[in-house]
């Protein structure tokens, strides 16, 4: 059985959960349903990232330790996949020893092959993004932060260095050997451009007088091993690689390497640049794909608590309960591209909810069980000779099940979403233009009634399996009342084909799946 590894970024502590959080992690989850779904042997991980400058000063604010910190915040995390329906496989905490041991072996190998030395650092440092910045960099920057905007630090100090510019020309090489390698291209281009721009070699450590709160050097016990290193390898030591003689080892060395990491584009340098190479100097695989996708804006506007528009976990609560975690799933993935910058508006929330998903799905179901239970006392009838006008459910319904897998392999989910509302719309559409109604009127016409009503229940079974991955929830309960349950060990793509509903199916006139909100 073929495998998939797909990871979310792992969180950093020093603030709870919000939109973006949950956008790169529904989007991770999307794909593992879905490849599941088709047979692959799926691993989706997830975390928490617990060690750093950050969490040490976040937990100063807060008149707490970092390790009550992370004891805390990460719960959150988990609470909020809760809530959302996440299936990760895997939770990994950076404070977990299973994670801590593994990074220093592999800074161990990294020093053992002569890739790191010790070299002294003085110049710029972004706090937020626990960067060191260049000269040339921090001066373009106004010697302010490229992502918060937040003064750059001064520092100097001796640490220990990784020999990041010496692998720079065969990353450049790999990344113009395989487009998908950085995705989308925009960011590939970018990240190219920069790399022939120069790189210089990468701090890995930090003077434990500094920062007590991290995972101690193993060639050297006055420092600690930089945030970059220790994070990145999680995607590795989760896969209980490498082995250091724990139950751990090895665990899932078969996924490795990863098929996707799915990131913010405002950590792609770090994932497209230094993992890579650290990886190349160990000798292991690189993941075949970093996908790096845009930011949300709320009401048009950058997120700000100050301006009452942060979408922040307590928000994400109430908007599901309101609508549903499905719903909001859903929205998240159809408003935009992904790959490029979206708004989250509760007006469109809710335009987007009543038109594609009350009017639109939920509609279609309660039309057609309906229908079935007063025409054929609740049993799906068997369908009888075709016309030419059932033509067009049956293309559209074909042109969904093959195109499913090629838009999931580009991770376009905004466009697997578009051909399911096809479907759903060209389908509410049929029985505009057929009129079950009206053929239910003349006892001569019932054979023409029964197959009116298989093809829209036929084609409801099609729309409601594809959207299983994104509304795991929904669309289980809008199968239950179509009287089909998911049959035991057939892959997505087998129950694509069309004409699998069996005849006598007992369906069910169901509470609204998707009840109008006003």
């Amino acid at each position: 059985m073929k495998s998939f590894y797909v990871t979310t970024p792992i969180y950093y502590v020093n603030d709870v959960p919000h939109i973006g959080h949950s956008y790169t992690t529904i989007a991770a989850d999307v794909l593992g349903r879905f490849w599941r779904a088709c047979g692959r042997d799926v691993r989706f991980l997830t975390g928490t990232d617990e060690h750093g400058i950050k969490i040490v000063k976040a937990a100063a604010e807060k008149q707490t330790t970092p390790r009550e910190l992370a004891d805390s915040v990460h719960v959150q995390f988990k609470e909020l996949w809760r809530q959302l329906d996440i299936s990760n496989d895997d939770f990994i905490r950076t404070t977990e020893p299973r994670h801590e041991k593994r990074v220093q072996r592999i800074v161990a190998d990294m020093a053992a092959r002569d890739e790191v030395y010790k070299g002294k650092y003085e110049g710029w440092y972004d706090e937020g993004q626990e960067e060191y910045v260049t000269e040339s960099a921090a001066r373009e920057q106004e010697f302010k932060s490229a992502i918060n905007g937040r003064p750059l630090v001064r520092y100097s100090e001796e640490n220990w260095f990784f020999r990041l510019a010496k692998w720079v020309p065969a990353l450049i090489k790999h990344t113009e050997a395989d487009p998908r390698f950085i995705q989308p291209d925009a960011r590939r281009n970018e990240v190219l451009s920069k790399l022939k721009l120069g790189v210089e070699d990468l701090c890995i450590s930090r003077n434990v007088a500094k920062l007590p709160w991290g995972i101690a050097m193993p060639n050297d016990p006055q420092h600690v091993i930089y945030v970059w290193v220790d994070a990145l390898s999680n995607y590795l030591t989760a896969c209980g690689l490498p082995e250091i003689g724990d139950e751990f080892d090895r665990r899932a060395e078969k996924y490795w390497p990863a098929d996707v990491h799915l990131i913010g584009k405002d950590i792609l340098w770090f994932h497209a640049v230094y993992w890579p190479c650290i990886l190349l100097a160990l000798g292991r695989p690189l993941p075949r794909c970093v996908y790096a996708h845009g930011w949300w804006t709320s009401e048009g506007k950058k997120m700000s608590k100050t301006l009452g528009n942060f979408i922040s976990r307590e928000v994400i609560a109430e908007i599901c309960d309101q609508y549903s975690p499905d719903a909001f799933r859903y929205f998240l993935l159809r408003a935009m591209t992904f790959g490029q910058d979206g708004d989250f508006s509760r007006d469109m929330f809710k335009q987007r909810y009543n038109v594609e998903l009350a009017n639109g799905v939920g509609n279609l179901l309660s039309r057609t069980t309906n229908m079935v239970d007063k025409y054929f006392d609740g049993l799906l009838p068997a369908p009888g000779e075709a016309e030419p006008r059932d033509d067009h459910v049956r293309k559209v319904a074909a042109d969904l099940a093959g195109s499913v897998v090629g838009l999931m392999e580009a991770l376009e989910f905004h466009a697997y979403l578009e051909k399911i509302a096809a479907l759903t719309a060209a389908t509410n559409k049929y029985i505009d233009d057929t009129a079950p109604f009206k053929l239910a009127k003349d006892p001569a016409q019932k054979p023409r009634l029964a197959t009116v009503l298989y093809n829209c229940a036929e084609a409801l079974r099609l729309i409601l399996i594809h959207l299983c991955p994104v509304m795991p929830s929904a669309g289980r309960a809008g199968l239950e009342q179509l009287g089909w349950p998911w049959p035991q060990g057939k892959t997505l793509i087998e129950l694509g084909n069309w004409g699998l509903l069996p005849a006598g199916a007992k369906t069910t006139k169901g509470q609204a799946l998707f009840p109008r909100k006003e």
